[in-house]
């Protein structure tokens, strides 16, 4: 069974930085694909990053150049360093594993170019940007 924690959230000032980090316990093959989203209130989830099982990486606009996704080399644990908050980045923040054949802007898809429903999610962590 995969299990995701995820832990680093906290509330910060505007500028500021923060570094997620998604603990992945469990068999996950190679083709599954890392992801993180988010979820502010009121507001449906949205993807925010993903890696590939190529490790290829990508961004929703909203956060590239501020936001880096990455994971340690046995891809036990998945990361997301924010940089330059804005109060509109506050949310849960939460990661996704599961199948995928390719990820695009932010979005991880299925051969037939469906967004990827995935399976296997954190109970995620708060991030607040706030003055």
């Amino acid at each position: 069974q995969v299990q995701l924690v995820e832990s680093g959230g906290g509330s910060v000032q505007p500028g500021g930085s923060l570094r997620l980090s998604c603990a992945v316990s469990g068999y996950t093959p190679s083709y599954f694909c890392l992801a993180w989203f988010r979820q502010a209130p009121g507001k449906e989830r949205e993807g925010v990053a993903t890696i590939d099982r190529d490790a290829s990486t990508s961004y929703i606009d909203s956060v590239k150049g501020r936001f880096t996704i990455s994971q340690d080399n046995a891809r036990n644990t998945l990361y997301l360093q924010m940089d330059s908050l804005k109060p509109e980045d506050t949310a849960m923040y939460y990661c996704a594993t599961g199948p995928c054949t390719f990820c695009s802007d932010g979005y991880c898809y299925t051969a037939a170019e469906d967004i990827v429903e995935f399976k296997y999610w954190g109970q995620g962590t708060q991030v607040t940007v706030s003055s």
